[in-house]
């Protein structure tokens, strides 16, 4: 039995003829992605080759044990000592493999179980209704000119910019290349979409001026097609963000960034590739291509920021976590490798400070999160939850690492919301009922299921408020991964796996409430308010649509309050980047957002430790005695 990676080249390298340096054919099923690939790669580097989207919760450092694969009799490398570890012996004896640490020996047909993908089936692009901007930064202008004639050579550019009454104003290099045959094709009428002075895109008469909003999340992607003269959302589209392939958290793809040759450019490549994926499809759902496409407004945190632009992120990975830019951008599309009409650009919001970035600033734009009224809280829960709270005539806000585990990473049996996932959990004594996403058959846990589990578990006396597991409960079993709280079994999985809690999971989950409540604890010392002060709690992101309020209070995680001061608002980002797209005030206003929105370091707080700490209790919100 191999034991290392070492092991698996000894093996690769005294397999005979077929082992030789060259290249193998890789299938994977059912996502049908198939190729060639280096003989001797880990099947997660064919996988990323090949865009297969296999789940690595560690960025394939062998530590998540998530990236479960089936690959083909005697086409891999054998079992190494991490796959022994991390692996059931039923799964071994069943040919489930680790992605990250099999390598392949020849043509390989690759099975990808569902809970190992890391493409979406549900993602998050509801959230609030915005009006249209009457400023938008491009205007549309139509215009008829003469044919030029022996009498008049006047060129192209000129002719038509005199036409539109715009004699100073400047054409993009790619417009001017696309107006001479357009010109005459057209008869000599066209159509100029004009920002600040420069004519960005000549198209003909029949092209709209339509621009693109996107949220891009740490773990979904959400873009909307929106017309930029009326402000109407035309179509919109949710994916997962293919930067989960490099690791889940923003560390771990910083850590890519930095720590492999063409890292940052593989991390870049990957979203841009997404990102005109999606445009292609919105465009064509409503008949047109991407040269209708004037204009993006683009919206993340600060690592995701970053990473799109390539901005280096030495300096964010490490204290203080300084950004390299807080400044919004305006870049040509092109620049990004964007594939929008001939001269537009890309707007991309300012950030705050630390991990507190441009999609924050969006949300509170979208709720219009004025510090004047009574003390409100904005959540935005996800992989990096950001919170910020309104109150005496201040924006203050915080940057929680509450990590995946909420969103289905580094749990057991967790899960991305995909069909077949439990979404909701109901536990009576020793009966147990669950719901899963459009009724198919238990596969494993999302984020919303994840939480309703702890919450019934701890309601039910199953887990104590230390988080331990009461051994003595009938749904309790010692599995080769230890201590389990069984919600499927086996036997009502055809013989597959169970689905459960395992007490490892339970204490990933109170590391991420706790991350969450200490946050939120720290917000209101600042302000010297106490929960019962909050007027309003405004829970945005997909995660936070999705969860069930009174789970999320019964463990700690938001405050207890009645339900009637909650409001789920779904993508505040997504709704905040759909404003500033049609309107050059509503941009503006995030600048001032940005620039007097306080930022609180919760890592220099004095009593940021013993905080988090005491919080990991499975217990109701409570401030620390003194507070």
């Amino acid at each position: 039995m191999m034991n290392t990676h070492q092991d698996s080249e000894q093996q690769l390298a005294a397999s005979g003829p077929q082992a030789e340096a060259g290249e193998v054919f890789v299938d994977f099923e059912p996502v049908g992605r198939r190729g060639p690939c280096a003989r001797g790669s880990t099947l997660l580097d064919c996988a990323r080759l090949l865009g297969a989207g296999i789940a690595a919760v560690c960025g394939g450092h062998g530590t998540c044990g998530r990236c479960k694969v089936v690959p083909a009799t005697d086409t891999v490398s054998g079992p190494t000592t991490i796959e022994t570890t991390l692996l059931s012996h039923s799964e071994l004896s069943a040919g489930v493999r680790l992605a990250c640490q099999c390598r392949v020996l020849r043509d390989c047909l690759v099975t990808v179980p569902p809970e190992s993908l890391s493409t979406p089936q549900r993602a998050q692009i509801e959230g609030l209704e915005v009006a249209a901007g009457s400023d938008p930064p491009v205007t549309s202008v139509e215009v008829t000119v003469s044919a030029p004639s022996m009498h008049d050579v006047q060129g192209d550019a000129d002719r038509v910019l005199h036409a539109a009454g715009k004699g100073t104003a400047t054409i993009d290099v790619a417009a001017a290349r696309a107006l001479p045959p357009l010109l005459r094709a057209s008869d000599w009428a066209l159509r100029l979409a004009i920002r600040d002075d420069e004519v960005i895109r000549v198209s003909n008469l029949s092209m709209p001026t339509l621009g693109l909003a996107v949220d891009l999340g740490t773990t979904k992607i959400a873009a909307y097609l929106v017309n930029m003269l009326s402000g109407e959302v035309l179509a919109a589209e949710g994916r997962m963000n293919p930067q989960i392939r490099y690791g889940e958290d923003v560390v771990s793809r910083m850590t890519h960034a930095l720590t492999n040759e063409g890292g940052a450019r593989d991390l870049c490549t990957s979203v841009v590739d997404a990102l005109n994926e999606m445009t292609e499809r919105l465009v064509a759902s409503v008949g047109y291509t991407t040269d209708a496409l004037v204009e993006a407004v683009i919206v993340g945190n600060t690592a995701m920021h970053h990473l799109l632009l390539t901005l280096p992120v030495d300096s964010l990975s490490r204290s203080p976590y300084v950004p390299a830019i807080s400044a919004p951008m305006d870049i040509k599309a092109r620049e990004l490798g964007l594939r929008l009409s001939q001269g537009a650009y890309v707007h991309v919001f300012p950030n705050i400070a630390g991990f507190v970035g441009g999609d924050h600033v969006a949300a509170l734009l979208a709720i219009d999160a004025s510090p004047s009224g009574s003390p409100t809280l904005v959540i935005d829960i996800g992989t990096n939850t950001e919170v910020c709270l309104l109150a005496n005539g201040r924006r203050t806000s915080v940057s929680c690492a509450s990590g995946p585990a909420f969103e289905g990473g580094h749990i057991r049996d967790g899960m991305r919301a995909a069909a077949g996932a439990i979404e909701h959990v109901e536990i009576s004594g020793d009966e147990v009922h669950v719901q899963t996403i459009e009724d198919s058959d238990p596969v494993g846990l999302c984020g919303s299921g994840i939480l309703d589990t702890l919450a019934e578990m701890h309601r039910n006396g199953i887990v104590d408020r230390m988080g331990r597991l009461d051994t003595s409960h009938s749904r309790v079993k010692n599995s080769d991964r230890g201590k389990e709280y069984v919600l499927v079994s086996g036997e009502g999985r055809n013989g597959k796996p169970s689905i459960g809690m395992t007490q490892g999971d339970v204490r990933q989950l109170q590391l991420a409430k706790s991350a969450i409540e200490t946050g939120i604890q720290l917000l209101l010392v600042h302000e010297q308010l106490a929960p019962t002060d909050l007027s309003a709690v405004v829970v945005a992101g997909a995660f936070g649509t999705y969860i069930d309020l009174q789970s999320a209070m019964a463990i700690g995680m938001l405050p207890e309050l009645p339900l009637e001061r909650y409001k789920q608002v779904g993508n505040a980002a997504g709704a905040g980047a759909k404003l500033a797209l049609s309107s050059l005030a509503r941009r503006r206003e995030a600048v001032e957002i940005a620039a007097r929105t306080g930022y609180l370091e919760l890592a220099a707080e004095p009593t940021f430790m013993k905080r988090f700490v005491d919080n990991t209790y499975i217990a109701p919100f409570e401030m620390t005695e003194g507070d």
